[in-house]
């Protein structure tokens, strides 16, 4: 999943990038429900790439759990 460009913010902004965020999650989707799977995650996009997690969980939860996929996301540290 490469969902940002670079690892600082700069003059345009954080590294993170929503839209690809959302790309890779419903192109995840189809194959964790063909497999059966589960996907766990940490809070993807929040770290180097500077996003914000009120604006990257509504992705997952369109994306995959309006689908019935069931995701598990770890905190740092916890």
């Amino acid at each position: 999943m490469v969902a940002q460009h670079g690892t600082r913010p700069g003059s345009g902004g954080p590294p993170v990038r929503y839209e690809a965020i959302a790309a890779c999650l419903r192109a995840l989707a189809p194959r964790v429900l063909e497999l059966g799977a589960t996907v766990h995650m940490p809070r993807i996009g929040c770290g180097l790439a500077g996003g914000k997690w009120e604006r990257v969980q509504p992705l997952i939860e369109a994306e995959l759990l309006a689908r019935r996929i069931r995701v598990t996301v770890y905190d740092a540290g916890a």
